[in-house]
């Protein structure tokens, strides 16, 4: 049985102006052990999804599911007093700003040992202990000074691992980590992935690694969904998807990255994500893919199967001639 399922999510905005639709019909499923990567454009749904299935989503937000399972427990069914003995504790997430995730009116030490005292109950030393521990563990040097830190006191990258000692806290068996190198340098980015990569490999918890950068995906996934405009559009293992991708904006992702440009102009998608406003009648990508026609414009297309990696497109790249068959 998987860790997360989540079938057919669908997430709406009440607006002034009518109902926008930021999630639309997405699959979602992580096992235990395993490490996922969210890819797409801002404005994709990736973030929403995730924090939908959390319950951490404002009033205005409409979510439905035809299944939400984590760890066999139906998160649609549950109460608010039981989703929080879940989020913070086996379900975890690190937040995409961190400065602006962590309380500034109490210490970092504070805040990681509440979290400890809620979910685990421990006394006063024994949270103390744990939390200079997770902060060895998470490579935060003079651990014992910078608990008494207020985030404003700390670098981005600092705060960026009091997040991530704040998310593994409690030994989650699936941690979530939403763009955990934005707006970090290159040298403090490479240190974030090896740390987090390495925690999934020593406690065995399952990852899902929502980022946008195709490089961070390469080095650190197993399997990777690729969202677009609110639709899951593909979904390969990391390697297959790299050398095989089977949806035209898939392609025109990878065609992008500076290692793969063939000339001194690196290729672009022209246009923009659709709003709310100028969503296409038939395929959501068919206004910025070079390989749309009438039909692209007109039908939305319906996920292929596994062989075209689940490609929600009429004409799926790069099948092999078995698949065409």
């Amino acid at each position: 049985m998987a860790l997360l399922e989540i079938r057919n999510l669908s997430v709406d905005f009440a607006t002034s102006s009518g109902q926008f639709r930021a999630v639309d019909s997405v699959d979602v499923t992580v096992d235990k052990g395993d490490i996922l990567a969210i890819v797409g454009e801002s404005g994709s749904g990736k973030s929403v999804s995730m924090l939908a299935m959390m319950g951490l989503l404002p009033w205005t937000a409409t979510v439905t599911a035809d299944a939400m399972l984590f760890d066999g427990q139906d998160l649609r069914a549950l109460s608010p007093r039981q989703r929080r003995r879940i989020i913070g504790k086996d379900m975890a997430m690190i937040f995409q700003e961190p400065i602006s995730s962590l309380n500034p009116c109490f210490t970092v030490g504070f805040q990681i040992k509440e979290a400890l005292r809620i979910h685990l109950g421990l006394d006063s030393r024994a949270r103390h202990r744990r939390a200079v521990e997770l902060f060895e563990m998470v490579g935060i040097p003079a651990p014992e000074e910078r608990l008494k830190a207020y985030p404003h006191q700390l670098s981005g990258g600092m705060n960026q691992r009091v997040m991530i000692a704040m998310a593994i806290a409690c030994n989650p068996k699936l941690l979530i980590a939403d763009e955990p190198t934005t707006a970090l340098d290159v040298t403090i980015q490479a240190q974030i992935l090896d740390l987090l990569t390495g925690l999934q490999r020593d406690t065995g918890m399952a990852l899902i690694l929502i980022t946008h950068d195709m490089g961070v995906v390469a080095e650190t996934a197993r399997r990777v969904q690729v969202q677009y405009a609110g639709q899951k559009v593909e979904e390969q293992p990391v390697i297959d998807l790299f050398e095989r991708p089977h949806h035209p904006y898939t392609a025109a992702l990878l065609a992008a990255l500076p290692e793969r440009a063939t000339s001194k102009h690196l290729p672009t998608i022209p246009g923009v994500v659709p709003g709310q406003f100028d969503r296409p009648q038939g395929c959501l990508f068919s206004p910025r893919c070079q390989f749309a026609d009438e039909r692209c414009r007109t039908v939305a297309p319906l996920p292929q199967g596994p062989q075209a990696g689940l490609a929600r497109c009429h004409y799926p790249l790069n099948l092999s001639a078995e698949a065409e068959a």
